[in-house]
């Protein structure tokens, strides 16, 4: 069940547990200590919290979400009962008063910081209003009592400042504790998916480098058998050239094996860095070529650009994202180029089909892909190229039709 049930459960519990105490305090002033106490006032206010009780109980057995607004009143109707009775138990010199702080602790450490602020100033407020009105349960008998009362009233005020240093101690070091709590909750969750997310790119790259090991001994096989066929004097010339279009394939398959290893091995020994505007006219001109259908248009912010590594790696990385724009549409793709202090924005608008909510959700995981024929890796792939860099990817649904692909480079990671 959704909410703060658990909670408000919890709450059940504390609330039986004050009543029983109460209940048997009561009966002590009353029977041992003959205090002034009025029985049908305090045993109201008793029977008023028990009834609150058996309500919250009953409620929880309903399968409504108990949301933070609701879970806040009950604190509330606690503190304001709790205060009831005090009023009728000496107010502020009852040696209960501090439990007028179970509601605000409860507050701190479930709540937002509104209604921690809004429970702060109610439980001070009754305090306040208790030291002021309230039934005494002791009654003075004699005018020598006056300076013992004078001297009662100042420790009464030196209560009440104590009850609003503690209330302040309280909210400021258990908000800092659940904060921190909470931020260390997510870290270690944070913490966990990036490991993850190492090991499907460790293995990722393993598979591809065997692959692409394998692929060597195929595609020489196919060349040489094509070699041969070549030579064959009874084919006619269209088939000639169906041949030589085949043998080009498989020579630009084994040109890209040997690329990626002199490339990888190229980018451990040294990385060189570019002008923003150059590098980006060097990732285009490379698409335009390879993409000669495309459409487009460049803007480029009218200043000094910034520095950015030149690496294969992140060229591969945007070079995937424009190829992604034009597979959703060929047309009319938007590219801008803009930075500031801190980062390096490029934004890529298509005007293609456009992402659903579960496509925008799912998109960066490895092996989920928007197209039929993809493998659902280039993304994955990219978002992990750009986090090296200290950037990060997003997509979004443009306004009308299409995406809207946003990549942020961090200007700090120019020479990291």
């Amino acid at each position: 069940m959704a909410g703060n049930h658990q909670q408000l459960l919890q709450l059940t519990y504390i609330r039986f547990v004050i009543l029983f105490c109460q209940s048997c305090t009561v009966a002590f002033a009353l029977i041992y200590l003959q205090a002034d106490l009025n029985p049908w006032a305090a045993g109201s206010a008793l029977l008023l919290l028990g009834l609150l009780n058996l309500v919250t109980y009953a409620r929880l057995h309903v399968s409504w979400p108990v949301t933070q607004p609701e879970f806040f009143t009950q604190l509330l109707a606690d503190a304001i009962i709790y205060g009831f009775i005090l009023y009728q138990s000496g107010g502020g010199s009852n040696p209960f008063i501090f439990m007028l702080l179970i509601p605000l602790i409860i507050t701190v450490t479930t709540l937002s910081n509104r209604y921690i602020l809004m429970m702060a100033i109610t439980v001070t407020a009754i305090y306040g209003f208790l030291l002021v009105y309230y039934v005494p349960v002791v009654t003075a008998s004699s005018e020598h009592l006056h300076s013992l009362m004078s001297l009662f009233n100042f420790h009464m005020l030196g209560m009440w400042l104590n009850f609003i240093l503690t209330v302040i101690v309280i909210t400021y070091f258990i908000v800092r504790i659940n904060r921190a709590l909470q931020r260390q909750q997510q870290s270690l969750i944070e913490e966990r998916e990036a490991k993850v997310h190492h090991q499907q790119i460790l293995a990722l790259g393993t598979m591809a480098a065997g692959t692409a090991h394998e692929l060597g001994t195929p595609l020489s096989t196919m060349s040489v058998i094509l070699h041969e066929m070549q030579t064959d004097t009874s084919l006619s010339d269209e088939h000639k050239e169906d041949i030589d279009i085949l043998q080009q394939q498989v020579q630009t398959c084994a040109d890209k094996l040997q690329h990626m290893a002199r490339s990888v091995a190229e980018e451990k020994d040294s990385e060189k860095t570019s002008l923003a505007t150059e590098l980006l006219s060097e990732i285009i001109e490379q698409w335009n070529i390879t993409r000669p259908e495309v459409t487009y248009s460049v803007t480029i912010q009218e200043d000094l650009p910034p520095d950015l590594r030149n690496t294969t790696a992140l060229r591969q990385a945007i070079l995937n994202l424009l190829n992604n724009a034009a597979d959703a549409c060929p047309e009319n793709i938007e590219i801008s180029l803009s930075w500031d202090l801190g980062a390096i924005w490029l934004t890529i608008r298509d005007y293609g089909a456009g992402l659903s909510a579960e496509q925008a959700n799912t998109l960066g995981k490895p092996f989920i892909s928007t197209k039929g024929k993809g493998l659902g890796i280039g993304l994955f792939l990219t978002s992990t190229t750009l986090a090296h860099y200290d950037g990060d990817v997003k997509l979004y649904a443009a306004q009308g039709k299409g995406t809207i692909t946003e990549v942020r480079l961090s200007r700090r990671s120019v020479h990291g």
